[in-house]
């Protein structure tokens, strides 16, 4: 049974006010936006695809009644794997009652305008992290050919007589999103595409490589400059598995820096999480790590960690979607430590909970905050804003002292799998009510 949206319940968590005691092990589940794209990625398929190691959230089951919708037959083969079987005739419009609830909604409109010659979608919905504009999805499409209208919120879009073509395509900035719908689109389309200044993370790289293994033909991923020859539809010569969640690895190494006294984060990729690592190692984290593993061992709390400044950047940069959980940690940090957004202006919504529980921060401007530490805080009730913001909020609460409630479990369990029994199982005081 797929997880059903319950927004009424509540985290209740108790506070180690700054002991580390956590101890023992805590699986990665496959990556989100790894597997969200490949899901999408099925409606290029002629044949049934299978993907594996897909984590039990909620942006996979509004992902998978998405494809329903659109004639797809999804079954459920286990906890955390698919079957997807295209129809021979495919709808073209993403309903906006799915497609509102999460952002990769957007990602389904590249193969379907290749393979159907339109989609009509909404603007897509998700977390509340200021403007995410399409422009770069729509300006991809128009360069191949594509007509793109707009009318009350939903945009169609409509493929000339022949389908898509290729064409040179240069990104302002750098999308994760945008680059993986216009390779989808590309697949299909006469002649070849190229994408420049294309995004570089590894969810990119596990997507291509799968798509060229089912007869794809996409080079240059994990550079500036992708190459997607088009094609026919796709067979599904090898199955699809998920590679671990990095952002959920990287929330789970900043809450054993801040809680832990020896916990090792398994089933993980190391090598993704560079940035991250050094930062904090830096800021005097005992990391230790291994082909598949990071075991992170907590100093006494009477000695914090050294302050140090973040600024976010795309792959391999220090991930925006750690920053909320890293600005948890550098109120803990002595001294001052600067934080700078670059990808998203909404993103500080969360500071007002922080500094109610103690934080101190300044605020200079919507991209740019100043942390001093190390502060005491307090358990609070606060209500999750976002997917990474809700779980800074986790991390925020077992640090304090006192009892702590979050409401709005539902943008946290969008992104993270039975995250309070994962919790639960290293000694951490949370349950849901």
């Amino acid at each position: 049974m797929e997880p059903v949206a319950k927004t009424e319940e509540r985290f209740v968590i108790g506070g180690l006010a700054g002991a580390r005691t956590l101890r023992g092990s805590i699986p990665v589940r496959g990556a989100k936006n790894a597997a969200l794209k490949a899901l999408a990625a099925t409606l290029l398929f002629k044949d049934t695809v299978t993907l594996a190691n897909v984590p039990d959230i909620e942006d996979i089951a509004r992902a998978n009644e998405l494809l329903r919708e659109l004639g797809v037959k999804v079954t459920r083969l286990g906890a955390h794997a698919y079957a997807c079987t295209p129809p021979a005739s495919q709808a073209s419009a993403l309903p906006p009652a799915i497609a509102n609830k999460f952002r990769a909604s957007i990602v389904f409109s590249g193969p379907l305008l290749a393979r159907t010659g339109r989609v009509s979608f909404p603007h897509p919905g998700g977390c509340l992290l200021g403007a995410r504009p399409i422009d770069l999805f729509l300006n991809g499409f128009a360069k191949m050919g594509a007509t793109v209208g707009e009318k009350d919120g939903v945009y169609e879009i409509v493929a000339p007589k022949g389908g898509l073509t290729g064409a040179t395509i240069f990104f302002k900035n750098p999308s994760v999103t945008a680059t993986e719908t216009l390779i989808l689109a590309a697949i299909l389309a006469r002649g070849t595409t190229v994408l420049k200044n294309a995004a570089r993370e590894p969810e990119i790289s596990a997507l291509a490589d799968f798509l060229n293994a089912c007869g794809a033909k996409i080079s240059g991923v994990g550079t500036g400059e992708i190459t997607i020859k088009g094609g026919k539809l796709l067979s599904a010569k090898k199955k699809f598995v998920t590679p671990p969640d990095r952002i959920e690895a990287g929330s789970f190494l900043i809450l054993a820096a801040l809680a832990g006294k020896d916990v090792t984060i398994t089933e993980c990729e190391p090598a993704h999480l560079l940035a991250p690592i050094e930062h904090l190692r830096d800021a005097g984290v005992s990391i230790e790590t291994g082909k598949k593993t990071i075991r992170v061992m907590g100093a006494s709390p009477k000695s914090p960690y050294a302050a140090c400044d973040i600024k976010t950047s795309e792959y391999p940069g220090f991930p925006t979607d750690l920053q909320a959980p890293m600005t948890v940690f550098l109120t803990q940090a002595a001294g001052n430590s600067r934080v700078f957004e670059t990808i998203f202006e909404g993103r500080f919504r969360y500071l007002d909970a922080l500094e109610k529980m103690g934080a101190k921060i300044e605020t200079c401007d919507p991209h740019r905050i100043i942390v001093s530490g190390p502060s005491l805080l307090s358990g609070r009730t606060l209500e999750s804003p976002d997917l990474r913001a809700g779980l800074a909020y986790i991390i925020a609460a077992l640090v304090a002292t006192g009892e702590s409630v979050i409401h709005n479990v539902y943008t946290i369990d969008r992104g993270y799998e039975r995250i309070e029994e994962r919790l639960q199982a290293i000694g951490a005081e949370i349950k849901r009510i």
